[in-house]
């Protein structure tokens, strides 16, 4: 159920290393109208079947990176590859799920029609799609709602609702932005499960959370983002050890503080 699609990881442009990766960034930049530079020269390497987490305050350039991941924002300077493709490739957007922070469902359509809509996007057939969508909302738990519209849901059901959106086309890279943002313990502890049952069918997460015990208790490792560039980049026990910390809250906060030369970039 959780099985994504088998795709070729042929690269192009950066590399052969970046065919062995799930996500290879070079020299990304973003600078906007008026000019200011979200993030400037990143760097970042995530391997095919990691469970990445990506830690930073609110402006460091999370959303921005991850715009530009999905085609959803256009770099200023600087290479993206999915599994090998440019980002911009049609085969790139077909390899990569979003579930976004905010909700944004269209308030016109049911549940089932949600997940089917968006399959369609990604060129799955129409019957392919219902039993997808059947799939999901039976793991989702949202079987008898499937001819609710979101706007009637609960808030946590509409968070359910965006993960199973994010998996229709059965990506093999998950990107989860803030996916706990606003949900009880019972619900978070839940996605986590799937999460975790995801990334043990071999999915590819990266997450961003400013639920930091989130991320110490899901990720494989670690990267913290500031001032658009990532200062450190680490398995939970390296980041502690290498900051002095107990838990990865004090890390982050000695990291975002400037602490323990914080301010250098790091290879990432």
């Amino acid at each position: 159920m959780f099985d994504h699609a088998s795709t070729s990881d042929s690269g192009s442009g950066i590399g052969s290393p970046a065919a062995r990766q799930a996500l290879s960034v070079r020299g990304f930049t973003k600078t906007y109208e008026g000019g200011f530079t979200a993030v400037d020269g990143l760097d970042l390497d995530v391997p095919d079947g990691a469970f990445f987490g990506l830690l930073g305050p609110n402006g460091a350039g999370k959303t921005t990176l991850i715009g530009a991941i999905c085609n959803l924002v256009r770099p200023t300077a600087g290479e993206i590859e999915v599994f090998g493709h440019r980002h911009d490739a049609r085969e790139a957007r077909r390899l990569v799920g979003l579930a976004e922070q905010d909700i944004n469902l269209d308030r016109f359509l049911s549940v089932q029609e949600v997940l089917i809509y968006h399959a369609g996007f990604f060129g799955m057939g129409r019957a392919h799609a219902r039993r997808r969508a059947a799939e999901l909302m039976d793991v989702f738990e949202l079987a008898s709602k499937a001819k609710v519209r979101p706007t009637a849901l609960s808030g946590g059901m509409r968070r359910r609702l965006l993960f199973a959106r994010a998996m229709m086309h059965e990506p093999r890279l998950l990107i989860l932005d803030e996916p706990t943002a606003g949900v009880d313990v019972e619900l978070r502890s839940e996605l986590w499960e799937y999460t975790r049952r995801l990334h043990e069918a071999g999915t590819t997460i990266v997450l961003t959370t400013h639920y930091l015990e989130e991320a110490e208790a899901l990720c494989e490792e670690i990267a913290l983002i500031r001032g658009g560039r990532i200062i450190a980049r680490d398995t939970a026990d390296g980041l502690r050890a290498q900051y002095d910390a107990d838990d990865i809250a004090g890390v982050y906060l000695k990291a975002m503080q400037g602490d323990a030369a914080a301010g250098n970039a790091v290879p990432a």
